[in-house]
């Protein structure tokens, strides 16, 4: 007999111990159109649904091969990979390529997990296969259509010899820096990233989950999907294009389902500002709302307080929001913010920041507000760390964040020299360690961890340190005409001096609006609000930033491709062609 979830090592055993003593209770519903439910499974008929497809996957491969996911968002996806684990297999979250889009990007993932099978539908598995065998290292991978099989072939399930140290699955990065890299995550780093959130965000037997996040994204998979099994909530999956279409639809879930745990990066709360008219919110009833992530990009506190004011008529209370930091290398959370608690902000000196010093200041252009992000659990230790020197900074100064943790994941796969430089990192001159290296930047206050950006991402012209989420945020405020979260700032050399380009995407109503403006919009507002002299400006078509397969954007992949002059323009030739020479020709 399975233990009970408090004490069950694997989240295979969890799965076991609901389908025996909660089978009829509702595990999951899919909102197809993102509100009304068209399907749902209790625990009873999940755990058969991963049986049947752990035993068809043990004809195909071994226990420890990969197993690439290739499912939309939706249950099949959900018993695939609760059948992975079933089977002994590791899990490869990805998505189903599509037409000219995302295919190199999943062929570099199934050939660096060296997969032997992936999983998908029936509909979706020749136009699959047929994309991935144009990759030579693809080419011997097996498939298996888990909406085909008999549940009746379960029967013959054995359960696989699992602990806490067995590899569960990969999660494959984002790569907004980088390119994409399998973070190895265990049992045991999933089971206490689960037991963390639930003692953090208050989650009780009366939890309902709502999720459009992208299961296979780390904050999908873990907060999304496995966190309200480990719970016994109902979880309420609708798929991300139905909220990105008409936010409204998360907020009707919300208060359809009587929801009482969500969340989201910030631009999904500001996404429902602006796209969220009173007409649409007729009826709203957010008042069961107990915990909102705000995760998996930088959290604003201006974002935060629009959503309030708007939804706050409807039901929602200001202190539900729950911001978070996280990522793949740590299963998901390292920091979380009680929900009990009213999030909690400070505004700092721009000047001060510029030399990585922490100084507060009152509340005016020329300060910049932070949020905090909560804290650690009680086995997790968190150093704020001189990046050159690894050595630990004053409480003053601000540094890379480093974190030691049970829930740190075992590495990168098949990567050991990345392994060691990002995993393996000691504290000097104690020799205290290892710590996994982030690459965020940030500082401690009361508890509390505050991130300020990205080590990879600082912009340093004359001297001076300028983060670009700061300088995006003031680009896009120049002009009503210029699409929120829509910009990337980035640095060049331009002979032997950093110059700054900010690239900037045009809503598509903006039909009237001369370039030039927006250009010049956008020059003024920086210097003024930054002192610094943006060297080029780019318009782009709404939808023409580069960003990771979750949605943050790819600075670095923006900065070759306004090198390369591969930007997609919103009207002509524009500056962009113009930069671009003079880069050659210095």
């Amino acid at each position: 007999m399975a233990p009970d979830p408090a004490s069950a090592r694997t989240i295979i055993e969890v799965v076991r111990w609901r389908a025996v003593h909660e089978p009829d209770r509702k595990g999951y519903g899919f909102l197809r159109d993102g509100v009304a439910e068209s399907l749902s499974v209790d625990y009873a008929s999940l755990d058969r649904q991963a049986r049947t497809i752990a035993v068809a996957l043990r004809r195909l491969a071994k226990s420890g091969d990969r197993a690439l996911l290739l499912y939309p968002q939706g249950l099949d996806y959900i018993a695939g990979f609760f059948g992975c684990l079933y089977a002994g297999l590791i899990a490869v979250p990805a998505y189903p390529p599509r037409a000219n889009r995302h295919g190199a990007r999943i062929q570099a993932i199934a050939a660096d997990a060296q997969a032997a099978v992936a999983l998908t539908t029936a509909e979706l598995m020749r136009s699959g296969e047929a994309q991935l065998s144009q990759h030579p290292a693809c080419k011997q991978i097996r498939w298996l259509a888990s909406d085909e099989l008999h549940e009746e072939t379960g029967e013959s399930w054995q359960a696989p010899a699992t602990g806490e140290e067995t590899v569960a699955y990969l999660q494959y990065t984002s790569g907004s820096t980088a390119d994409p890299k399998g973070v190895v995550v265990t049992h045991g780093n999933l089971m206490r990233n689960l037991r963390d959130q639930d003692r953090t965000w208050a989650e009780v037997q009366d939890s309902v989950f709502v999720t459009w996040l992208p299961i296979f994204h780390d904050l999908g998979l873990v907060f999304g999907i496995v966190q309200p099994l480990y719970k016994g909530a109902p979880c309420f999956v609708m798929p991300p294009a139905s909220f990105i279409q008409r936010p409204v639809r998360w907020l009707q879930a919300m208060s359809r389902y009587r929801g009482t745990h969500t969340g989201g990066p910030c631009f999904a709360y500001d996404l429902c500002v602006r796209k969220v008219k009173p007409d649409d919110a007729e009826g709203l009833d957010l008042t069961s709302w107990r915990v909102a992530v705000n995760a998996a990009e930088p959290v604003r506190l201006e974002t935060m307080e629009r959503f309030a004011e708007r939804f706050g008529p409807y039901g929602f209370r200001w202190n539900t929001f729950c911001p978070a930091y996280g990522l793949a290398e740590t299963t998901l959370e390292v920091t979380l913010a009680k929900s009990s608690e009213a999030p909690v902000w400070c505004y700092l000196d721009r000047a001060a920041l510029e030399q990585s010093r922490v100084v507060e200041a009152s509340d005016d252009p020329s300060s910049r507000a932070l949020v905090g992000c909560g804290a650690a659990g009680p086995e997790t230790r968190i150093a704020i760390v001189h990046p050159e020197r690894k050595s630990e900074c004053l409480p003053d100064e601000i540094g890379e964040i480093w974190v030691s943790s049970p829930s740190n994941a075992r590495g990168y796969w098949k990567r050991p020299e990345q392994t060691a430089l990002d995993f393996e990192a000691y504290l000097a001159p104690s020799g205290e360690g290892p710590f996994l290296r982030t690459g965020d930047l940030g500082f401690i206050k009361n508890g509390q961890v505050f991130v300020a950006g990205r080590l990879k991402d600082v912009i340093i012209v004359r001297g001076q340190n300028h983060y670009p989420q700061d300088i995006e945020l003031t680009a896009e405020r120049s002009h009503p005409a210029l699409r929120v979260g829509g910009g990337a700032a980035f640095s060049i050399e331009v002979g032997d001096t950093e110059r700054l380009v900010v690239v900037q995407e045009v809503e598509r109503d903006a039909r009237d609006v001369e370039p030039q403006q927006l250009m010049d919009a956008i020059r003024q507002a920086v210097a003024e609000e930054h002192e610094l002299q943006v060297w080029d400006v780019v318009l782009l078509k709404a939808g023409g930033l580069l960003r990771t397969s979750s949605g943050k954007v790819q600075r670095s992949s923006c900065r070759a491709a306004y090198l390369a002059g591969a930007l997609e323009l919103w009207k002509g030739r524009g500056a962009a062609a113009a930069g671009r020479e003079a880069v050659k020709e210095s």
